[in-house]
This record gives structure tokens, C-alpha cells and sequence, in this order.
């Protein structure tokens, strides 16, 4: 009789366990449309689950309802008409935080949340530059509450890597062209290690497109300040055309939110050098990169 008792708690405390951290089709739902991008269908479909009593036992709902919304936040039309939103996914998040099992849940999900401190980071540097200082030092005092903990999405990139020479040179440029490249490959690699700024735009301090302007401006080209108007600009170019110098660019799903200036040639996997908001300006394989490659957006130049 006892031996029959012993087995029954065993076989409810497991299944209790694999519900609360196993395979669920609808969890697993929820992560798929995460990883895409779909933030409204994630928030709708985890505020569904959140009304269904059977899936009390689990704060999964929760967390993909409040990383949803910090994510659906960053588009400035849809936070205008949702103006509690922010204040609403802290609250569920700090909700699952402080659950028994927060800790377990953010250990097995890192990548989301340093892709959303990622994505965040950049939201609230185009505040910034944008002048809405109200709202950037919300955004960043969010940061520094919340994701303190989180790693950066390339702190697995070594700023000093080395990057593949070639001495291949498209035989369409002129001399004075593939110079301009080489030089404003020399002016990039000379910020390495500069510390990542809000709206920095000098070699105290860069954010991504005070990263590129720089580079340009010391080569004679200039720039629109935002990443945005950076891409809305140039000149566009086919994955197959890009080489040293163009630049690449990146939307999180609220628009354009990252630029980086290409450093490898045609042909070579996909390197960048640019200002990562963990790490300040470093290089980084793009092909290599979860994270960069699902926001790569596409190309662009001023160089001609």
C-alpha cells in the first residue's frame, strides 16, 4: 500500500515538473512566433492562455506576454495607442522575476532576453538622437532595472579579431574608389575599442550610425544622422554586391535599428565593424550570428 503511495506522488511530481518546464505545444507556439518576429500574434496568443485556468501552473504565458509587448512598445504608432504598455510588460516581467521559477525560466530562455536587451538598447539610442529625452531616460532606467543581469548579444565577438584579406579588386572601380575604401577601412579600425554612448557621435563614444557618420564624414562623405535615414538614402545594393565600406543594416521589427559598416570583401563571409551597446566598437561575423542575422535588413552605399 505504501509502496502504491510512493509511486503515485512520484508520478504526479514529475508530471507536474514536465508541465511546468517540459515540451507544450502551445509554449512552444508561442516561442516559434517570438523567434519570427510575429510580437501581436505572441501577445494574443499568450494572453489567451493567460485566461485558461489549466495553464495556471506556468508563468510561460506571462513571460512571452511581457517580452511581446516590450518588443511591440518599440514602434512608436502602436505604444501612442497603447500608452500603459510599458509599464504593463515590467510588471509582468518583474511577475515572473519573482516567481519560484524565474530564475529557471530566464536561464533556459538568455538568448530572448539578451536579443531584447539588444533590441531595447537600440530603441532607446533612437530616442536619443530623436531629442525625446523624456522618454529615452524611461527606456534606459528599464535597461538598468531589468536586464542588468543579461549578457550582450556579441559578447561572444573579439574586438581584435583578425578579418580575411584579399587582393581581389572589382575590376568596375576606378583607383580613387577602391582608395576611398581602404581608407575608411583605416579610420573604422581605428576606433576599436571605443566605448558604446548614447548619441555619441565622436571618438569619446559612438552609437551605430554616430559610428558610421563619423567614419564618413572623415572621408569626405556625409550622412544622415539616424540609422534610418541612413538606409533611406543610399544607394541600395544586392547581398552579392557588397564589399568594404557599404553599409549594412538591421530592423528589429519596429524599422530600422542598427547600421554597421562592412569589412570583409565580395565573396568573404559577412563581417562587420560597428557599435555594440555591450561592447563598443568591435567587428563581428554577421553569418555567424543568430541574433543579426534574422534583423538583417539590407544594403547600402554612399560610396561612388
Amino acid at each position: 500500500m505504501h509502496q502504491s503511495i510512493k509511486i503515485f506522488v512520484v508520478t504526479v511530481f514529475m508530471f507536474t515538473m514536465n508541465s511546468a518546464f517540459g515540451q507544450n505545444k502551445h509554449f512552444d507556439r508561442l516561442e516559434m512566433y517570438y523567434s519570427q518576429g510575429h510580437y501581436k500574434r505572441t501577445y494574443r496568443k499568450a494572453g489567451r492562455l493567460l485566461d485558461k485556468p489549466e495553464y495556471d501552473y506556468s508563468m510561460m504565458p506571462t513571460y512571452y506576454r511581457s517580452i511581446s509587448l516590450f518588443q511591440l512598445c518599440q514602434n512608436g504608432f502602436w505604444l501612442t495607442r497603447h500608452p500603459e504598455a510599458l509599464k504593463t510588460a515590467e510588471k509582468l516581467f518583474i511577475e515572473v522575476k519573482r516567481s519560484e521559477v524565474g530564475t529557471k525560466i530566464f536561464n533556459a530562455h538568455m538568448y530572448e532576453l539578451s536579443w531584447l536587451r539588444s533590441d531595447m538598447i537600440s530603441w532607446a539610442a533612437d530616442l536619443k538622437r530623436m531629442g525625446s529625452q523624456e522618454s529615452f531616460e524611461e527606456v534606459q532606467e528599464l535597461i538598468d532595472r531589468l536586464f542588468e543581469d543579461v549578457p550582450n548579444v556579441d559578447a561572444g565577438n573579439n574586438a581584435n579579431q583578425i578579418v580575411m584579406e584579399t587582393t581581389e579588386i572589382p575590376e568596375v572601380e576606378s583607383v580613387e574608389i577602391i582608395g576611398l575604401r581602404g581608407e575608411i577601412m583605416t579610420v573604422a579600425k581605428q576606433q576599436l575599442g571605443t566605448p558604446y554612448v548614447w548619441a555619441g557621435s565622436k571618438p569619446g563614444g559612438f552609437d551605430c550610425s554616430g559610428f558610421t557618420s563619423y567614419v564618413m564624414s572623415q572621408n569626405g562623405v556625409t550622412l544622415p544622422r539616424r540609422a534610418a535615414d541612413q538606409y533611406s538614402k543610399s544607394t541600395k545594393l544586392k547581398a552579392k554586391e557588397v564589399q568594404k565600406g557599404d553599409l549594412v543594416f538591421f530592423n528589429n521589427g519596429s524599422g530600422i535599428s542598427h547600421v554597421g559598416i562592412i569589412v570583409s570583401d565580395i565573396g568573404r563571409p559577412l563581417q562587420m565593424i560597428h557599435a555594440s551597446s555591450g561592447s563598443g566598437i568591435i567587428i563581428t561575423n554577421v553569418e555567424q550570428s543568430e541574433y543579426w542575422m534574422k534583423r538583417l535588413h539590407g544594403y547600402g552605399t554612399y560610396i561612388k
